[in-house]
């Protein structure tokens, strides 16, 4: 007897939000069924900070299509720069914009083209632009650079740029926001976050307000922004010239959403602040050998930022404080085998293989 065949409805990010979105009917969807991702209890984190009556989640944004966060807002650029009858794409990135602007373009049958500075980006981010078909240039330069030059390429070719000062990637970013006051039931008391070239930031206090403003919640967070000591323009009030930092992802030195970065911070009653790479590696090797989650150097910084705030009781008693965990593990591969861990290499019998694993 034949299988029957059950059609099955996947829904991403503008089918699920469009209520909350600038679509209409003539908005051609492009999308790769991303977004639902899970809002993680943390298990072994609270109780290394001896926090009883508070709750710590993780928002792991690495399970999109790509493996990041920008999958929500590439699903909105290219789909509006599609209705608008664009034929590429363009952008500048440190690897996740990249992957994101590549894969939506070609799903969406576009050209892409990107720009990335040179030495200064993750493997798995390289080498997922060049798979889904992008051309890429990369530069004797900084982010900040590429997207100088992004800026002058767009404004006079028709293509496309598709970085976060393009409004329809924080329209989409937004809706991680909507995910979580979802799942919770309303927002959390606190929200920290990676901050970068400060899209993330932007978008999820913007998707916070607009479900406030729904009546979808009635409370608002207080947004915790992280930088990097060694890139953190935000935290000294000036451009970094040469940012550096372990974290590949938020290794800016003038985000192009400064400004509404601390709206958001000033907005909440939050702040922005800084941990160091040592920090954000502690943050980074404990959530994925105590919580089981491997995310990219860059989502740790948000841990770490917590982590720094908690060991100085910032967090009143019985908050939810959600960490948004940007991308995955597997983006940045150099780095994950950076640590002291050796593979031993031993006889196959069960004595010598006992000899380097001991008696669990």
């Amino acid at each position: 007897m034949a299988i029957k065949k059950v059609p099955v409805k996947k829904i991403g990010v503008i089918e699920r939000y469009q209520e909350f979105l600038p679509v209409s009917e003539k908005t051609p969807i492009i999308s790769l069924n991303e977004g639902n991702t899970p809002l993680i209890l943390a298990e072994a984190l609270h109780h290394e900070l001896g926090l009883k009556t508070i709750r710590i989640y993780f928002k792991f944004e690495g399970l999109n299509p790509t493996g990041s966060f920008k999958d929500r807002g590439m699903t909105m650029a290219v789909s509006k720069a599609l209705e608008e009858g664009a034929k590429a794409i363009m952008c500048a990135s440190t690897g996740n914009t990249a992957a994101a602007a590549a894969a939506y373009a070609a799903r969406s049958g576009l050209k892409c083209a990107v720009l990335i500075p040179e030495g200064k980006i993750a493997k798995g981010k390289l080498l997922q632009a060049y798979r889904y078909g992008a051309k890429v240039v990369m530069i004797q330069g900084n982010f900040d650079q590429a997207l100088e030059l992004v800026k002058e390429a767009t404004s006079q070719y028709p293509i496309k740029l598709v970085n976060s000062i393009n409004p329809f990637r924080i329209e989409g970013q937004k809706t991680a926001a909507f995910e979580i006051c979802d799942d919770l039931g309303d927002a959390p008391e606190y929200h920290a976050i990676p901050v970068g070239n400060a899209g993330n930031i932007t978008a999820y206090w913007r998707g916070y307000k607009e479900y406030r403003k729904g009546n979808r919640i009635e409370t608002l967070p207080k947004m915790l922004g992280f930088q990097a000591a060694g890139s953190a323009p935000i935290v000294h009030n000036r451009v970094i010239e040469k940012p550096e930092t372990i974290a590949t992802a938020i290794r800016i030195g003038n985000p192009a959403s400064w400004k509404h970065a601390l709206e958001a911070r000033d907005e909440s009653g939050g702040l922005i602040d800084m941990v160091t790479d040592e920090e954000i590696t502690w943050a980074y090797r404990f959530i994925a050998e105590r919580e089981g989650i491997f995310a990219e150097p860059a989502s740790a910084a948000a841990v770490a930022g917590m982590v720094k705030l908690a060991r100085k009781n910032y967090f009143e008693k019985g908050a939810r404080i959600v960490c948004t965990l940007t991308g995955s593990g597997l983006k940045d591969p150099d780095f994950a085998m950076s640590f002291e861990d050796k593979v031993a290499s031993v006889a196959p019998t069960l004595s010598e293989v006992m000899k380097v694993i001991g008696n669990q």
